[in-house]
């Protein structure tokens, strides 16, 4: 920045303004496009394959701080961090909130996991090299995976040649793969056990087991993001912050890739 030891800084307000400025022009999105966009980065990408996830960033809040919307309920012990007792009590996303972020939503991805105020961040991976090519985050539901998915991939489904979606079992829901087909895209999604509205139209095409390979690389960004990109937790409140940090690390990820991808010798075709 140019500033010497003894210099003073700009005042923390300068950063929150700039913040919004860039979350108004949508800055993080158009960053990642553009990067995207760029010629020798293009030729990596794969235009026709893609795969889709979602996966839970748990909020800057705490389950002390989801309380009935109503106003009733014992407060919790005094202290800046007083103890509170759960037990009997049951908390849902319609009658509770958090005093502290509102839109973070309780919610857990499976059975067995522990529930948490989070929110979800969704990416789009092309398959050649498994680098992201959209990503937005959303209120944590059991509907945000489908919807962001049918968001993200209907500007890349508007082309003569059928394009693939590669997905997990939480995706196997009769009006995803329905909306997929309406649009031209192959629901390369994995099929549940019983009740799966994937059939054998999908899984005959040799293209279907390669997907179901592909898919699982987009956890590897998912990975990096939490463990590199401090990202386990989100460090801002509301589905608007959240999402502008999630599309940038999104972005970092890529960066950190391309370097080795472009200095390689192009990949296959996938």
């Amino acid at each position: 920045m140019g500033l010497g030891v003894d210099d003073a800084t700009w005042d923390a307000t300068v950063f929150g303004k700039n913040r919004d400025r860039l979350m108004d022009a949508d800055v993080a999105r158009k960053f990642l496009a553009a990067v995207m966009a760029q010629p020798r980065v293009k030729k990596q990408l794969s235009t026709e394959h893609f795969s889709v996830d979602g996966t839970l960033i748990e909020a800057w809040a705490s389950l002390k701080s989801f309380r009935p919307k109503d106003g009733s309920g014992d407060p919790p012990g005094p202290g800046r961090n007083g103890e509170q007792d759960f037990k009997g009590e049951t908390r849902r996303n319609d009658t509770h909130a958090s005093t502290t972020d509102p839109e973070a939503k309780l919610y857990r991805k499976s059975g067995g996991q522990t529930a948490k105020l989070c929110f979800m961040g969704h990416a789009l991976m092309e398959n050649r090299n498994g680098l992201v090519v959209d990503a937005c985050a959303t209120e944590a539901n059991g509907h945000a995976e489908r919807s962001a998915a049918l968001h993200m991939i209907e500007p890349r489904a508007d082309r003569p040649v059928r394009i693939t979606l590669g997905a997990d079992k939480g995706y196997d829901a009769e009006d995803f793969v329905n909306e997929l087909r309406s649009m031209n895209v192959a629901p390369h999604v994995a099929a549940r056990t019983r009740h799966s509205a994937i059939d054998a139209r999908t899984t005959r095409h040799a293209g279907y087991a390669a997907s179901q390979r592909k898919r699982k690389r987009i956890e590897e960004p998912f990975g990096w993001m939490k463990a590199a990109a401090g990202m386990r937790q989100c460090r801002h409140r509301g589905v608007a912050k959240v999402d502008w940090q999630f599309t940038l690390a999104m972005t970092a990820y890529n960066l950190v890739r391309l370097p080795k991808l472009l200095a390689a010798p192009m990949a296959a075709p996938a």
